[in-house]
């Protein structure tokens, strides 16, 4: 009788419920349980309360008042639970334009909605960490540029928007002008320390990219289908108006998502805002995802969601394309070139050839499917670049920026930063540097430079140091982004959503990767020392090399 052969058993890999006895289990189980149900509770409490002054509110004030009062639940819920809480900022803050302008009209109390989710989680987390007694300063070595920076910003809040306060010689408020300058300056340097406590795993670092990636994918559909609704004349955009209306966006041509948007095919001019509240932040969302998508679209272990990066690379140049935005049609294949060649993908055969043959014929399909839009907006750009070189555009910044005499500390925190207009005049100064130039003056602008500088050495010296080669790869896209980011010259992307956010918060993520790393290093020991060895077969010289290698590798 023939001897059936023994079925070989498969080793699980572990995890952190195996090695847990049955009572440590139901242990497990029954925190979760109350957890869940204290979460419920809490919510409908506060959801209940914010009802009803809602309602109060909206009939004594108003109806934007009582829309206000869901910042109740928003500010408890952000405070007791501060990790979801950040999940949630990052989930609403590409569509946070679109709400500003559904339910608030514009209102510049919903532009600042996003904070209510991050301003008491940063809180819930630094008390946290005081608890436990871990580091709250992350990273320390950073702390010496950031206090200069915060140093001299802080006496020109005191003795340049301080004094203008006092003279009285400036309308409005420039103090409170200075401080809300301040907060857009360095106001989300604490998400590097948010980002290092929220990614803890692999397991939150790949839900965080593939978050993203769905809202880029989201985003850019709903972009897709403002564009569509506008050509087919759903929403009348701004082709019906006359004279300089026809060249400047509008909310009344607001169309679906997002807000001000100009769109008269006429006269060879479209601004889309994409679900952003202007064009200005829909350009920087798309730009800042052409790092996030290739990111995924190399880097995730899984190929679902490399197959998504891939979607959503070339949903992002699309978009680049109809949105009528001259700088993200050029930066977006740029800064996925520059992220080819420093990430080293363009080496990478296996993973480039597939992905950028796929990109490549998804782009070729959607030019020749439509010509004569390509051609307008390469047109558009290449006229505009002969018009104002970005070079000689950024010189003439600089020389208004010194011609205005800023001195060492400026002429004031936000006098020339757009968001601060509420509480008074501001100057157009359309390029970051200068912009920092005139606001907090040269030994400003100085420690601005050496505090992003020390920033791009520290992260780049801690990417290069992980060695797993999944999360290396996903440490060298983000560090790229950060080096771009970080010495951008035009306009102002740190003064702008989402790229303000993206910049400092995946700083922090590339400073948390090589613990993550140490982690995943030890689960590889811990899966080799519980691997059966096979008996009576003496190790091969060249089986003992693979094993070294995989260990290293």
């Amino acid at each position: 009788m023939p001897k059936l052969k023994s079925k070989k058993k498969v080793k699980k890999p572990l995890n952190s419920d195996s090695t847990l006895s049955l009572k440590e289990r139901l242990a497990k189980k029954r925190k979760a349980q109350i957890a869940r149900k204290e979460l419920i509770q809490f919510l409908t409490i506060n959801v209940f309360l914010a009802a009803v002054l809602g309602i109060v509110l909206s009939l004594v004030v108003g109806l934007k008042a009582g829309v206000a009062a869901l910042a109740i639940p928003c500010l408890g819920f952000a405070y007791k639970y501060p990790r979801q809480a950040l999940w949630f900022f990052l989930f609403y803050l590409p569509i946070n334009g679109t709400v500003t302008y559904w339910l608030g009209g514009g209102n510049a109390v919903f532009q600042l909605a996003k904070d209510a989710f991050y301003l008491p989680a940063l809180i819930a987390l630094i008390q946290q960490c005081q608890r436990k007694k871990q580091p709250i300063l992350i990273p320390k070595k950073l702390m010496t540029t950031l206090g200069i920076l915060l140093g001299l910003s802080l006496l020109t809040l005191l003795f340049v928007n301080g004094s203008l306060q006092l003279s009285g010689s400036e309308e409005g408020k420039p103090f409170f002008q200075g401080i809300l300058g301040l907060k857009v300056l360095i106001g989300y340097v604490p998400l590097i320390f948010c980002a290092y406590y929220l990614i803890e795993t692999k397991k939150h670092l790949l839900f965080c990219t593939r978050l993203h990636l769905v809202m880029a994918i989201a985003c850019c559909v709903l972009g897709l289908m403002q564009y569509f609704m506008l050509v087919t004349g759903v929403c009348a955009g701004t082709d019906h108006l006359s004279g300089a209306d026809l060249f400047k966006a509008t909310l009344e041509a607001k169309c679906f998502v997002g807000g001000a948007l100009v769109y008269s095919p006429s006269q060879d001019i479209i601004r889309l805002p994409g679900t952003f509240v202007s064009p200005w932040h829909w350009a920087w969302f798309l730009i800042a995802n052409s790092a996030l998508t290739f990111a995924s679209a190399f880097n995730d272990p899984s190929l679902f969601w490399r197959t998504g990066g891939l979607v959503g690379m070339a949903l992002v140049f699309i978009n680049a394309v109809i949105s009528g935005q001259r700088i993200a049609l050029v930066l977006v294949p740029i800064v996925i070139a520059i992220l080819l060649i420093l990430t080293g993908q363009v080496a990478n055969l296996k993973r480039f050839l597939p992905i950028g043959v796929g990109l490549a014929l998804v782009l070729g399909i959607a030019a020749t499917t439509n010509p004569a839009i390509v051609q307008e907006r390469w047109d558009s750009t290449v006229s505009r670049w002969e018009a104002s070189p970005p070079h000689a555009f950024i010189l003439g910044q600089f020389d208004w920026a010194i011609n205005e005499k800023p001195g060492l500390l400026g002429k004031g925190l936000g006098r020339a930063t757009n968001s601060t207009r509420i509480f008074g005049e501001t100057k157009l100064v359309e390029t970051f540097h200068p912009k920092l130039l005139y606001e907090i003056g040269l030994l400003g602008l100085l420690a601005f430079l050496a505090f992003v500088t020390h920033l791009t050495m520290i992260t780049f010296k801690e990417y290069r140091s992980v060695r797993d080669k999944s999360l290396r790869s996903f440490s060298s896209s983000f560090w790229v982004f950060v080096l771009i980011i970080s010495y951008f010259p035009y306009w102002y992307p740190l003064d702008t959503d989402p790229v303000a956010v993206y910049y400092w918060f995946f700083a922090g993520v590339i400073l948390k990767l090589p613990e993550i790393d140490r982690q995943e290093m030890e689960k590889l020991r811990l899966v080799e020392e519980n691997e059966p060895q096979p008996k009576k077969k003496r190790k091969t010289k060249a089986s003992r090399k693979q094993t070294v290698a995989k260990l290293s590798s």
